[in-house]
């Protein structure tokens, strides 16, 4: 899967679990000013992401994450790893 496709499958997956216009979801996107997700909100998304890694995502993977991009970069480096 290319970072297109992730891109794709994460906005597809922030846009239906908080009911957000797609069109909010950019690459800069801050997760927790822009678009208003909260901490238990992130793992609801985590558990998402699970299933389109095929493994476990730890907390510590996503301790980083800020922007959408940063959640693209992260699912591509545990598909990849």
């Amino acid at each position: 899967m290319d970072k297109t496709a992730i891109h794709n499958a994460v906005v597809n997956i922030i846009a239906t679990l908080f009911e957000i216009n797609p069109a909010r979801i950019t690459p800069d996107a801050q997760l927790y000013t822009d678009l208003e997700i909260d901490s238990i909100d992130a793992v609801d998304m985590a558990a998402e992401l699970k299933t389109l890694v095929g493994k476990k995502i730890s907390p510590a993977d996503f301790k980083q994450v800020r922007t959408v991009q940063d959640v693209v970069d992260t699912v591509d480096k545990l598909l990849h790893a």
